[in-house]
């Protein structure tokens, strides 16, 4: 009688953490990925869950958001969003608070009143760089946007190519649900990760790796003028590079390079690092040394804004020109 007592407790108090885990902060439940030949890989379709509160949406083109038509109507305006984890917003963002989100809540507000309506696509995946976003482009196309905005941070000057090897091997990249919160609690945070020996050869690759990650930006440029789309670049500083210390010497030598290459491609850059610089407390805009919280997304989601509307607006009068 005892042992069935004993067995009793220790079965519901089991019950009861994995509720408790599934519950409270959506363990049991994680995003799970795909692997791409060209894009190295997706989040997976069409998903739904919720980390620590932070509802998390992704749609049926592995897009951040909600669901979307292909084909926007005449009347809306279309902004797609491209980026990484910082573009995401990761677990520890809120779908309302995701730059694409605050940007979509923004611009409804204040954007033309021909336009009945916002859409800000988010492609976006952790660890994505521009050779990541260009193939996704390749393969997808930019969904008749009237603007493309490419949002890197300064690692992603030195992306590596896309690759699929963390699928289903490394630990945030998981391709399958997990039978228990606690089994993911248990990967997660108490196994250690086993290395994938692959890896060595992808982040050691050979060549200008700069050179190919502006390659790709000229050629997200291009695809984008193909569909008469604006394009803006918009660069993210790592917190580190805030301050007194500024950027290390490689990191500058590559911030060169992309001015340089912006300048010479007629691309509209914007480099985040003054504007970070000029904040009374940079510290406060992020989440961790690159990733940005709700007060970082605000700040970026008006640079943008403000970029996007001096754009859109050179078209409109543009377009009246020829018109009249």
């Amino acid at each position: 009688m005892v042992l069935v007592v004993i067995l009793a407790v220790v079965v519901g108090l089991f019950v009861a953490i994995e509720i408790g885990l599934r519950s409270l902060f959506g363990f049991g439940n994680p995003l799970i990925y795909i692997s791409d030949a060209e894009i190295g890989y997706l989040l997976a379709p069409n998903q739904r869950t919720r980390r620590f509160g932070n509802r998390i949406e992704i749609n049926q083109y592995s897009m951040r958001g909600a669901p979307i038509q292909k084909i926007p109507t005449p009347s809306t305006l279309r902004v797609l969003l491209l980026g990484d984890s910082i573009a995401n917003g990761g677990w520890w963002t809120d779908q309302a608070n995701t730059i694409s989100s605050l940007m979509m809540h923004s611009l409804t507000s204040i954007i033309d009143p021909s336009y009945q309506e916002v859409e800000v696509l988010n492609v976006s995946a952790n660890s994505w760089g521009p050779r990541n976003e260009l193939a996704y482009l390749e393969k997808f196309s930019n969904f008749n946007a009237q603007a493309v905005v490419l949002l890197i941070n300064t690692d992603d000057l030195f992306a590596t190519a896309p690759t699929s090897l963390p699928v289903g091997r490394d630990r945030n990249y998981p391709d399958t649900k997990p039978a228990l919160a606690l089994v993911e609690i248990l990967r997660r945070y108490i196994l250690k990760q086993k290395p994938i020996a692959e890896m060595k050869a992808v982040n050691d690759e050979a060549g200008d790796r700069v050179g190919f990650n502006l390659e790709a930006i000229g050629k997200i440029q291009v695809l984008t003028r193909q569909s008469n789309s604006k394009f803006l670049l918009i660069m993210t500083p790592l917190l580190r590079e805030i301050g007194e210390l500024g950027s290390r010497d490689y990191e500058n030598q590559a911030r060169q390079r992309l001015r340089d290459f912006t300048q010479a491609q007629q691309i509209t850059y914007i480099d985040l690092l003054p504007i970070f610089n000029s904040t009374i407390n940079p510290q406060s805009l992020y989440h961790d040394h690159i990733h940005l919280n709700l007060q970082g997304n605000q700040l970026v989601s008006k640079v943008i804004e403000r970029s996007l509307l001096e754009m859109l607006a050179d078209v409109s009068q543009n377009n009246s020109v020829v018109n009249n």
